[in-house]
């Protein structure tokens, strides 16, 4: 989740409101860094999960991320590389390579603006709460799962540090609202760790990041009904998994915020950003 907002017209008018204030330029700043340092080492995680190279995964959050702000219909919520898409299209980069890999991604995107331009996402509002509240600890629970092996055969000094880190995320907030908590404990205990050179595994160790920022990318494979049998049983199911995740997440946020969200521009907007990072290689 990031504080930022989705349709050009309202986007400007945020820019131009954040410019006018401190107040909400400092909020926006903040939120966008805490969100930024997170995305980084989860996206890396999840490309690991899908069995490809961790800029892979940090492509796709970085321009579909961009792409959301513009598309999406949902103000105060982000798209970006998740573990239950790369467990749905893990055997495709396993079996087929790349750019079939890629072509999913571009054909599940396609999907998703196809099944929300014929209304797929106004269902939602049939969906009970208590589904929604299961769906959100559920999707805790895989992000706690997915982070499980990075605190096994590791140096002690680590378990020390992850205690801090709760800390830090538990009690801050009951102290102070004006630095969000997260950014605190990534800020001084990445400071912690180069100031004394702890022996710690670090972000670098999942694999090599990225030098330059993403290029066009087009996938090499025949345009034949034999690539689409393929690729369509494992498109369908990334379009359906990201609709579900997004638009009960942005039911979540509607809820909390006590504001209304454009469900069928959420649902496309996430289908264009599929496409254009899909184009782009992530």
């Amino acid at each position: 989740m990031v504080s930022t907002t989705h349709r050009p017209e309202v986007a400007k008018d945020s820019v131009l409101a954040a410019l006018r204030s401190p107040k909400r330029l400092r909020i926006e700043i903040l939120a966008g860094l805490v969100v930024a340092l997170a995305l980084i080492p989860e996206a890396i995680s999840f490309s690991i999960i899908a069995g490809v190279d961790p800029r892979v995964g940090l492509f796709a959050s970085f321009v579909m991320a961009v792409t959301i702000a513009f598309t999406g219909g949902r103000p105060a919520m982000i798209s970006a590389a998740t573990g239950a898409i790369a467990l749905v299209i893990a055997p495709v980069a396993r079996e087929y390579g790349m750019d079939y890999f890629i072509a999913t991604v571009i054909l599940a995107g396609l999907l998703q603006v196809t099944l929300s331009v014929i209304g797929v996402a106004k269902l939602m509002r049939f969906i009970p709460r208590s589904v929604m509240v299961g769906f959100v600890n559920a999707l805790a629970i895989l992000i706690f799962m997915a982070q499980v092996p990075h605190l096994l055969g590791v140096p002690w000094l680590v378990y020390p540090m992850v205690a801090l880190g709760l800390l830090i995320m538990v009690l801050l907030p009951k102290l102070t609202a004006v630095v969000p908590a997260p950014l605190v404990a990534i800020v001084f205990l990445t400071g912690a760790a180069i100031l004394f050179s702890l022996n710690v595994p670090d972000v670098g160790d999942e694999g090599e990041l990225p030098s330059s920022l993403p290029s066009l990318f087009i996938p090499d494979v025949p345009l034949n009904l034999t690539t689409l049998g393929i690729i369509a049983p494992y498109a369908l199911a990334m379009a359906l998994v990201g609709l579900m995740e997004s638009l009960m997440t942005a039911k979540l946020v509607d809820d909390i915020t006590d504001t209304h969200s454009d469900k069928t521009r959420e649902g496309w907007g996430q289908g264009v950003a599929n496409v254009v990072t899909g184009f782009f290689g992530g």
